[in-house]
C-alpha cells in the first residue's frame, strides 16, 4: 500500500551514484570519450550504409538498425553520467528523467531483438543462400524491423505504466543515471511486486531472444557440417562478427541480471561499474566490429581516407 502521507512532491531528481567515486574527473572523461568515440563510429556506419546504394541490403539494413539502437542506447545513459562527473551538475527534471529512462530500457531490449533480427538474417543466407533474396527482401527487412519496434515499445511501456501513478518518498538516485531500479526505488511503496514484474519480463525478453539466436547457430552449425572447407571459412567469416557482438552484449547481461537473482553477491559500486561497461562496451564494439570485419564497408572507409589524402 502507498504511503500517502509520507510522500513528497517531487520535481527533480539527485543522481547519487557517484558519490563515492574518487577521481570523478578522471572517470567522466573516459566516459565521455568513450561515448564520443561510440556515437562517431554508430554514425559513419549509418552514414556508408546510406549513401552506397550497394549496402542496400537486408544485412547492412539490420547493421544500420543495430547502430540506431546503439547510439539511443548509450545516449540515454552516458549524458547524464558525464554531466554529474565532468560539469558536477547531478540534478535531472523528473519528466526528462522518466523519458530517458523509458528510451534507455527501449534501447536494451531493441538491442535484443536487433541481434536476434541479424542472427535470423545470417541463418536464411547461409542455410538458404540461393533463396535468401527472395526470402528476405529491403521491404520485409523494414517490416520486420517496424514490428520489433512497436513490440519492443509495448514491453517497455509497463515500467513508466507501473511509475506514474505511485508517490515518492525519496529524491535521490542510487543509481548513475535514469533506470527504472533506481525510480522505483524512490517510492513509497513495497518494491517486491513490481521488482518481480520486471524480472520476469526481463527474464522472458533475455531466454526467448537468446535460446532463438543459440538455435539459429545451431541450425547454422548443422549446415555447415555438410558443406566443403572453403564454404565453412566463408562462413565462419560471415557469422564471427554477429558472434562477437552477441557475446559483448550479453555477457554483462547475465553477469548483471541473472546471476545477480540466484546468490551471487555483486557491490553497489561493482554493479555501477558494469552497468557502465555493459552500456558503453556493446556501444562501442559493434560499430568497430562491423567497420573491421565487413568487407563492404572497410573498403569504404580505405576509399573514404585516400580520397582525403
Amino acid at each position: 500500500m502507498p504511503l500517502q502521507n509520507a510522500s513528497i512532491n517531487v520535481t527533480e531528481f539527485i543522481i547519487g551514484g557517484f558519490d563515492k567515486t574518487k577521481r570523478p574527473m578522471v572517470v567522466g572523461v573516459v566516459i565521455l570519450i568513450t561515448y564520443v568515440l561510440s556515437i562517431l563510429a554508430n554514425m559513419f556506419n549509418i552514414l556508408f550504409i546510406i549513401y552506397d546504394k550497394r549496402l542496400h541490403k537486408p544485412m547492412y539494413i539490420l547493421i544500420c538498425n543495430l547502430a540506431v539502437v546503439d547510439i539511443m542506447y548509450t545516449s540515454s545513459s552516458s549524458p547524464i553520467m558525464i554531466q554529474v562527473l565532468v560539469a558536477g551538475v547531478n540534478t535531472v527534471s523528473y519528466a526528462p528523467c522518466l523519458a530517458l529512462m523509458f528510451v534507455f530500457h527501449l534501447g536494451g531490449v531493441m538491442e535484443m531483438f536487433a541481434l536476434s533480427a541479424m542472427a535470423f538474417d545470417r541463418f536464411i543466407a547461409i542455410s538458404f543462400p540461393l533463396r535468401y533474396h527472395s526470402y528476405l527482401t529491403n521491404v520485409r527487412t523494414f517490416v520486420l524491423i517496424h514490428i520489433l519496434w512497436i513490440v519492443a515499445s509495448g514491453f517497455v511501456a509497463v515500467l513508466p505504466a507501473t511509475l506514474l501513478p505511485l508517490p515518492h518518498c525519496y529524491s535521490k538516485l542510487k543509481y548513475t543515471f535514469c533506470e527504472y531500479a533506481a525510480i522505483m526505488r524512490t517510492t513509497c511503496v513495497d518494491k517486491t511486486y513490481y521488482f518481480n514484474l520486471v524480472s520476469v519480463i526481463l527474464f522472458f525478453l533475455i531466454f526467448f531472444t537468446f535460446t532463438f539466436i543459440c538455435l539459429s547457430y545451431f541450425s547454422i552449425i548443422v549446415f555447415v557440417k555438410l558443406s566443403s572447407n572453403i564454404d565453412k571459412r566463408k562462413m565462419g567469416t560471415t557469422c564471427l562478427s554477429h558472434l562477437i557482438v552477441v557475446m559483448g552484449y550479453y555477457s554483462p547481461l547475465f553477469t548483471n541480471s541473472v546471476l545477480t537473482r540466484i546468490g551471487l553477491v555483486v557491490t553497489l559500486e561493482a554493479r555501477h561499474g558494469l552497468m557502465v561497461g555493459s552500456i558503453l562496451g556493446p556501444c562501442l564494439l559493434n560499430p568497430l566490429v562491423y567497420c573491421f570485419r565487413t568487407k563492404e564497408i572497410k573498403c569504404k572507409i580505405f576509399q573514404v581516407f585516400k580520397r582525403a589524402r
